[in-house]
């Protein structure tokens, strides 16, 4: 590093963002994760004993992902290197490794490779690293804030341990935000700022659980109010709420809040519980959740979950979709809420999907059975010299348009699909069959 390197890395450490600044350098500074840093668990004793091995960091934003792989760089006899995802490629992974095997046959020192955003690279990137992985080349760490299960490859998970970060508490984001004011050294004490305990609880709230944007947020409180009488600069609950302005919601479309949210609405209306259901609703669509997706799903649930205990819902939820469709936000917002409220509500019956799933075995499992010739259709060319359609009795022709016939094939008769439920319409449809097929049975 020459006297450039040097004053650039300085500079930029000074000009840093506070979250940046006020990065924990020790174990012993992180504040919250102490499922798998505390004293007496398996990454703390590996950290300090300076032994660890390939891991993979998983979580949500401003956890702690790069924080602890930053303690475990100043820790470390190891080399370490630090590559994002976003806008690393195949030539950047070549040259750590290259160097990485110099500095192990020269010198016997390990290089731990840190790969942010490690759910960014594509399959033959990570392909790569595995060989390298594998003999001890490099030690991996990864951060992703996507499900390693879904986004790393197989191989590289069997080679590494994954570590799960949990969203920060209130009271630890308390703690870094007390920290971040009145620090001296990395914080904004120099500002001479005080902060109100009401502005606290307010910022550890609204952060849910992100250390980071609860940080910024005092940051930008401090950097722009203007001080009292009394020289300080005051951070209260009026401040504080214009600085964070919005409550940070996590939810990534593709990634794990995207589908535990619109599971959680789902099984809210199949469970019959209409706040539950537009509180997820609220959820998804002040993220920016496409309108057109939650449709589909009520549309699904209106036929899988309610079916013919009511069937009007489906109707409700197919207008709702095209409304939706029709009207655009924040409208639709009204739309979807109703249509949400009237699956919630209504009677339930999975009979439809019972039956079809049932049928669809029943086609899969066995042999393809003749349609009974009386059912076959009798009016194209040479159909009734064959004998189709012979015998057919016409229900309208009886008593309650029913007749009793034989509609399974020979080879499928006894088998039954549809079980009628006990609750709303799919009732009443379940005695009109028993009454009309009543005087048949008797006989």
């Amino acid at each position: 590093m020459d006297l450039f390197d040097y004053m650039r890395e300085t500079s930029m450490e000074k000009e840093a963002p506070l979250a940046s600044r006020l990065r924990p350098r020790t174990l012993d500074e992180i504040v919250g994760q102490q499922h798998i840093i505390g004293k007496d668990k398996l990454l703390y004793r590996a950290i300090k004993a300076d032994k660890i091995s390939s891991v993979i960091f998983y979580g949500p934003p401003g956890t702690g992902k790069t924080t602890i792989a930053k303690v475990i760089a100043n820790t470390t006899s190891a080399i370490f290197k630090q590559i994002n995802a976003t806008g690393a490629g195949k030539k950047d992974m070549e040259q750590v490794v290259e160097e990485a095997k110099n500095a192990l046959g020269m010198y016997g020192k390990k290089t731990i490779l840190f790969v942010d955003e490690i759910h960014r690279f594509n399959k033959s990137q990570q392909d790569y690293l595995l060989p390298f992985v594998e003999d001890g080349t490099v030690i991996l760490i990864g951060a992703t804030t996507e499900n390693p299960y879904f986004e790393v490859n197989s191989a590289l998970l069997s080679r590494s341990i994954i570590f799960e970060l949990r969203p920060l508490s209130r009271d630890e984001i308390r703690i870094l935000l007390k920290r971040a004011v009145y620090d001296r050294e990395r914080g904004m004490g120099a500002y001479n700022a005080e902060i109100t305990d009401e502005a606290l609880d307010f910022l550890a709230d609204v952060a849910n659980g992100d250390a980071r944007a609860a940080l910024n947020a005092v940051e930008i409180g401090v950097l722009t109010t203007q001080r009292s009488d009394d020289g300080k600069i005051h951070i209260d609950l009026a401040v504080a709420s214009e600085c964070i302005q919005k409550r940070v919601i996590k939810y990534d479309r593709d990634g794990d809040n995207h589908y535990d949210t619109i599971s959680a609405f789902i099984k809210s209306m199949r469970g019959s519980d209409p706040d539950a259901a537009v509180y997820y609703l609220a959820r998804m669509l002040y993220a920016g959740e496409e309108p057109a997706f939650i449709a589909r799903r009520i549309m699904i649930c209106a036929a899988e979950d309610v079916g013919n205990a009511d069937p009007q819902a489906l109707v409700v939820a197919v207008n709702a979709s095209q409304a939706v469709e029709r009207l655009g936000m924040p409208e639709g917002r009204i739309v979807l809420a109703q249509a949400a409220i009237y699956v919630a509500c209504a009677p339930k019956s999975n009979s439809a999907i019972c039956a079809i799933d049932k049928a669809m075995e029943y086609v899969r499992t066995h042999e393809t059975a003749p349609v009974p010739s009386h059912l076959r259709d009798a009016h194209y060319k040479g159909a009734a010299k064959l004998g189709h359609g012979l015998g057919y009795q016409y229900a309208h022709d009886f008593e309650n348009h029913y007749v009793n016939q034989q509609y399974l094939p020979d080879a499928v008769v006894g088998e039954q699909f549809f079980y009628a439920g006990d609750l709303g319409y799919e009732k009443q449809m379940k005695e009109h069959l028993q009454k009309i097929k009543a005087p048949y049975e008797k006989n």
